[in-house]
């Protein structure tokens, strides 16, 4: 699927150099010569311990936005891997993208009292808002289950080959690009009705999720002129909700 998006986004990027870069403990936000900002999230669970081992930080800046998207699926861990996704979700910023969320369908999403959803990497006000309408809610988070977390409970992973089946809404975040997941899940969700993929991770070109099950994107943009704050807060290892006053939220379908 990550191919798919590479093939869409090289032709916003190719000649385009990194400007700036940052590399928090939550989040990795990059901009590009023309000013788009992308963030993506950086899935700290499984990085490996130590200090200075990653080096392709420090030659980050000034480097071909083409060649480190591509990072997205060459990249040697889960932090690399995050990076190119950040240069795709910036790179998306050029496209013109019509919303689909209105108050009576978020996300442009029908959910009834018969549907069952399921998550896969929890977000709390997407949960709760779903949650309200769904006759039930089954929630996947590999990193609350490695390491625990203040979100309650959480079904283990290895369930996600039993019940996603039997889903008929699941929600993806666009972190599952970063860890490599994102096509095994595809796989068991061949019964669910919509299949939205979001998050800030979220690489917005609905044109290479065409003919997949993937039918909605809900991701966000960023406001350029507010680069010095979102850098700023990202280095102190602000996530999203602190970023929030800075994002342009975007949905829209991708079948």
């Amino acid at each position: 699927m990550i191919d798919k998006v590479l093939t869409e986004a090289r032709p916003l990027l190719e000649g385009r150099k990194i400007r700036d870069a940052v590399i928090g403990i939550s989040l990795i936000a990059l901009e590009l010569d023309n000013g788009n900002v992308g963030v993506s999230y950086v899935l700290r669970e499984g990085l490996r311990a130590g200090c200075s081992i990653f080096p392709y930080g420090q030659k980050l800046i000034g480097q071909d936005a083409w060649d480190v998207a591509q990072w997205a699926v060459q990249g040697a861990e889960n932090l690399q891997r995050g990076i190119g996704v950040a240069v795709l979700t910036a790179a998306s910023h050029s496209l013109e993208l019509a919303d689909v969320d209105t108050a009576e369908n978020p996300f442009g999403l029908e959910v009834t009292e018969n549907d069952t959803v399921g998550m896969v990497g929890y977000i709390a006000p997407v949960a709760a808002q779903l949650s309200k309408t769904a006759k039930e809610m089954i929630i996947f988070d590999q990193g609350i289950s490695q390491c625990g977390g203040a979100y309650g409970a959480v079904v283990p992973v290895e369930e996600q080959v039993r019940l996603l089946p039997k889903c008929d809404i699941v929600v993806l975040s666009g972190t599952t690009f970063i860890n490599g997941t994102i096509d095994g899940l595809l796989e068991m969700c061949a019964n669910a009705r919509e299949v939205m993929i979001m998050g800030a991770s979220t690489p917005m070109f609905p044109s290479a999720f065409r003919g997949t099950k993937v039918t909605v994107l809900a991701g966000s943009w960023w406001k350029s002129e507010c680069k010095t704050e979102i850098f700023k807060t990202i280095s102190l290892a602000g996530g999203t909700r602190h970023l929030s006053d800075y994002s342009i939220k975007k949905t829209v379908r991708a079948q």
